[in-house]
């Protein structure tokens, strides 16, 4: 007789367990669809969703031109006057005016460790805003391991707008960032009317992140403009608001709105 009741004492004890996990299922699915309900009513069912929420169709300014830089238009308003004043021109397209800017990146390491290009290419995208090219070598070089194709560096060559935005953002942003700063040399002109120089990190790019960065390296960068003469040229990049050393009063470009 005792084992009888024991039997029926634990057929009950699962009975009420088999009651209290119905109840708990039974909850759960009411909590489910409750929030689900409360959800739905705050965010306005279908219609609550972050997309349907969004404007359709072009934004405002879809139509209108894109604007002009405004280094260009400082340029035109302002420093062609200036210049045709200063050497005496009498015509318009006289005034030397900016053809290109080269950047160009050579790096050795690349020879034994190849993924260090691919960051550099990457930087040179985001700090000019277009795509660079890699260069490749044209000869073999058996003292430094090199062999003829083999990339080497990478290129960006600068034209029309993007040519005065990288201007702009190189002379207000990059350069008041370079360490002990003072002031560019005037003995790099080629005696053709062009100026480069040497940049030596790139982590005076604002666009930059100096967490994603692989290695520190430098650049070189060349100013094409239309003249030949080396003191038109100077007096272009003076006006543009280029810091030369040994220039009392630098030339501050002030934009109008």
């Amino acid at each position: 007789m005792a084992t009888k009741e024991k039997k029926g004492g634990a057929s009950a004890g699962k009975g009420g367990a088999g009651k209290s996990t119905a109840k708990t299922s039974t909850t759960k699915s009411t909590t489910k669809s409750s929030t689900k309900s409360s959800t739905k009513s705050s965010s306005g069912g279908k219609g609550g969703d972050r997309k349907s929420m969004l404007p359709k169709g072009p934004h405002a300014g879809a139509a209108l031109p894109v604007p002009a830089p405004r280094l260009l238009a400082y340029y035109k308003a302002t420093i062609v006057p200036r210049l045709m004043q200063q050497f005496g021109l009498s015509n318009v397209h006289e005034v030397p005016a900016m053809t290109k800017v080269v950047i160009n990146v050579g790096l050795g390491e690349a020879i034994k460790q190849p993924k260090l290009l691919d960051s550099v290419v990457e930087e040179l995208a985001l700090i000019t805003g277009q795509r660079p090219v890699r260069k490749k070598a044209k000869n073999s070089i058996a003292n430094f391991g090199l062999r003829e194709g083999q990339e080497i560096g990478a290129a960006v060559t600068l034209r029309g707008a993007r040519m005065w935005e990288f201007l702009d953002r190189f002379i207000n942003s990059s350069l008041p960032r370079v360490r002990d700063f003072r002031g560019l040399g005037t003995r790099s002109f080629d005696g053709r009317g062009n100026y480069s120089l040497g940049v030596k990190e790139q982590m005076i790019f604002p666009e930059v992140n100096y967490d994603m960065v692989d290695q520190i390296h430098g650049m070189d960068i060349t100013f094409v403009t239309t003249t030949d003469k080396d003191d038109q040229s100077f007096a272009l990049l003076r006006e543009l608001g280029m810091p030369f050393r040994g220039d009392e009063k630098p030339i501050v470009v002030a934009f109008t709105n």
